[in-house]
């Protein structure tokens, strides 16, 4: 017995299309705080998140954070903060590991809702 309507063969490569271009776009979510808050900005390449988390370091009103890699689940913290993630235990590594990687999540979450497509990009001024 089937509960739903099968979907059409078009419908189904446009869907696949769609999530396949919504994971290559923005694989990579560069993190960083303002204002006490973390935000999160889009890229597709490894090179330029890390250009980007490099202009971060630049800005005075912003504090970088590091890269997350939505396919493998990983983060990568900016250079000063890995040095104190080196010097904690293996739990507190951990501890922050999973903080920081939770937080990551939810913003590409949060911001893959906001938008059409499931890509994010920087919010608007009203957001």
């Amino acid at each position: 017995m089937r509960l739903y309507p099968a979907k059409s063969g078009s419908w189904m490569k446009s869907q696949y299309r769609q999530t396949l271009m919504t994971t290559t776009m923005n694989r990579f979510s560069v993190l960083y705080m303002l204002k006490g808050q973390y935000h999160h900005i889009g890229a597709s390449t490894h090179a330029e998140a890390v250009s980007l988390l490099q202009n971060l370091s630049t800005n005075t009103k912003r504090v970088p954070i590091g890269i997350y890699d939505d396919k493998t689940e990983l983060f990568e913290w900016e250079p000063s903060r890995q040095q104190i993630y080196t010097t904690g235990t293996i739990e507190e590594q951990g501890k922050l590991a999973d903080q920081i990687i939770t937080i990551a999540q939810s913003l590409r979450r949060r911001d893959a809702s906001w938008q059409p497509a499931g890509t994010f990009r920087r919010p608007s001024f009203f957001a």
